[in-house]
């Protein structure tokens, strides 16, 4: 299916990507907020650890990352992540003895 017009021309503008411009998307902080698990984080991780996405995410666990990649996505995209707060995206660690909880929120600049 094309999305061209009649004459086989795509329309001025269509061409572009979607999704907010490279460079204009918010930043993102990511927070480590509570430990459900009795074990300590393998990373290090523990509550009051923050991050800024873009640049500090070599420095957070790769499985913590991987499971909030999808939330933070949303919210940087415009969407919002049902039953929670506008703008943030509360999520759990896979490491089922330690269960960080991260809460990742858009930064206003």
């Amino acid at each position: 299916m094309s999305n061209a017009g009649e004459d086989g021309v795509k329309p001025a503008g269509e061409n572009r990507p979607l999704g907010a411009p490279r460079g204009k998307r918010p930043r993102i902080r990511v927070s480590c907020v509570d430990q459900l698990g009795t074990c300590r984080c393998h990373h290090g991780h523990k509550p009051g650890d923050v991050f800024d996405f873009d640049r500090d995410r070599g420095k957070m666990c790769a499985m913590a990352c991987h499971v909030g990649f999808p939330y933070i996505d949303i919210l940087r995209y415009g969407g919002a992540v049902p039953g929670n707060e506008p703008g943030t995206a509360k999520f759990c660690c896979p490491e089922v003895d330690t269960l960080n909880v991260w809460l990742a929120e858009i930064v206003d600049e």
